[in-house]
C-alpha cells in the first residue's frame, strides 16, 4: 500500500522476479481499459515481465465497485494460492483494501424509487441543492464530499432516506463477523482466510513526494493525456460524471478540451488533485494497522523483500 508515485509498482514487480509471488492491483483507476497514461498504468513491457491482475477489466463506460473488488480478488487469491503461489496485493485505492479484510458495511440496497425521486430533485434544484440537504442529515458525508459529485451525493442521500440513518453512522458499524486470519491484530472478515503482512510505503519527507507528484503529472502531458482523453471521447459515450473521469487528470484535462483552463491551469489543477489524492491515502494509511517503511530510504526495496521473504518463508 502507499500514496501515488510512492513507488509501489517498482517494489512489486522487483519481487516478483525473485519470489512466488502473482500480483493484483488494488486501484479503482487501473480497472478501466484504454486509460493509460492518466492512470500511470504499468506500461506492456512491465505487464509482460509481471502480470497484473484486475488491470483493463472494464470500459470507462462503466463502473465498479468495493464490493466487486472483494468479490474478483477473493476469487483471484483463491486461484493463485491453488497454484501453490502467493497473491501479493499492491495499490493505492485504501477503501478495497478495507473492504477486503473487513468486509463490507451494512448499507441498503438501492431503492429504485427513492432514486427516481432524488433525480427529480437534482433536475430541478441541481445536485449543490442536494448537497446542502444531505449536510443536514448526514454533515460528516457532506463534508467529504465534492458538492457536485452527484452520483456519491445522492447515494449517500439514498442511504439515509432508505435506512433512516446517516451513511456516515452506517459504515462505522463492524460488520457481525467474528475474527479469523492473522495480521497485526486488526479485525479481518471471517471468509478472509489468510495470514496478511500489511505493507505500506511512507514518504519521510512530504515535499520530496510532492516533487515526484509534479514531475510524474508533468510527464503524463508530455506523454499525451489530453490527446488519450481526445481519444476515450472520440471512442466511448462519456461524460464527466462517470467514475472514469473522476479519475485525477481526466477531468482537468477535460477542462482544458472544453476551454475552461488554459495549459498552465491544466498543470496546476492536475498537480494539486494528484497532492489532494496522495494527502487522502495517507490519510488512510495512518488510520489502519500496517507496518510502515520510509519510501524515499535508499534500502527500501531490500526492507520490503526480506519482510516478503521472511513472511512467505522463501
Amino acid at each position: 500500500m502507499g500514496p501515488t508515485a510512492s513507488g509501489k509498482t517498482g517494489v512489486a514487480v522487483e519481487l516478483a522476479q525473485h519470489l512466488p509471488v502473482e500480483l493484483i492491483s488494488v486501484d479503482s483507476a487501473l480497472v478501466f481499459r484504454d486509460m493509460d497514461i492518466g492512470t500511470a498504468k504499468p506500461d506492456a513491457a512491465t505487464l509482460a515481465k509481471a502480470p497484473h491482475h484486475l488491470i483493463d477489466i472494464i470500459s470507462p463506460t462503466e463502473a465498479y465497485s468495493a464490493a466487486a473488488f472483494r468479490h474478483d480478488a477473493l476469487r483471484l487469491m483463491a486461484d493463485i494460492t491453488a497454484r501453490g503461489k502467493v497473491p501479493l496485493l499492491v495499490g493505492g485505492t485504501m477503501l478495497y483494501f478495507k473492504a477486503l479484510r473487513e468486509g463490507l458495511s451494512p448499507l441498503p440496497q438501492a431503492d429504485a424509487e427513492v432514486r427516481a425521486g432524488l433525480d427529480a430533485i437534482i433536475a430541478q434544484h441541481g445536485i449543490e441543492h442536494l448537497h446542502a440537504e444531505l449536510a443536514k442529515v448526514d454533515a460528516e458525508t457532506a463534508a467529504r464530499l465534492h458538492s457536485t459529485d452527484t452520483q456519491r451525493v445522492q447515494r449517500a442521500m439514498e442511504v439515509y432516506l432508505v435506512s433512516g440513518k446517516p451513511m456516515s453512522e452506517l459504515i462505522k458499524k463492524p460488520s457481525p463477523l467474528p475474527q479469523a486470519g492473522e495480521g497485526l491484530g486488526e479485525r479481518v472478515a471471517d471468509d478472509l482466510q489468510y495470514r496478511i503482512l500489511p505493507l505500506a510505503l511512507f514518504p519521510s519527507d512530504r515535499a520530496v513526494l510532492h516533487q515526484r507528484i509534479a514531475m510524474r503529472f508533468e510527464q503524463m502531458l508530455k506523454d499525451g493525456l489530453v490527446d488519450e482523453l481526445r481519444g476515450l471521447r472520440q471512442k466511448y459515450p462519456l461524460h464527466l460524471e462517470m467514475t472514469s473521469m473522476r479519475c485525477v487528470g481526466y477531468r482537468q484535462a477535460w477542462e482544458y478540451m472544453e476551454g475552461e483552463i488554459d495549459e498552465v491551469g491544466l498543470l496546476e489543477k492536475g498537480i494539486a488533485a494528484t497532492r489532494q489524492l496522495a494527502k487522502r491515502q495517507l490519510t488512510w494509511l495512518r488510520s489502519m494497522e500496517v507496518v510502515k517503511i520510509d519510501c524515499l530510504a535508499g534500502d527500501m526495496q531490500a526492507q520490503v523483500s526480506r519482510m516478503v521473504a521472511e513472511a512467505i518463508g522463501s
